[in-house]
């Protein structure tokens, strides 16, 4: 499921993917069960990727962040 389509009023809700989870968490980085589940949600997520920051600003998108709240110094 993509991003519009959670946040979408008529959307049903999924259920958690537990199977993708416990392959992650306890397969693929080979976790202990016990720190497994004393992971917060947050911290799962940021062990997956999900927290890295992003690139960055581009030029234009500068630009009208400096247009939208300019210094106001002259």
């Amino acid at each position: 499921m993509n991003a519009a389509a959670a946040r979408s009023t008529d959307a049903c809700p999924q259920p958690f993917p537990w199977g993708a989870a416990l392959h992650f968490g306890l397969g693929l980085l080979r976790l202990p069960p016990n720190v497994f589940w004393a992971l917060s949600v947050r911290e799962f997520l940021a062990l997956g990727g999900a927290m890295r920051p992003s690139n960055g600003i581009d030029r234009r998108g500068l630009e009208a962040l400096m247009e939208k709240w300019p210094d106001g110094g002259g």
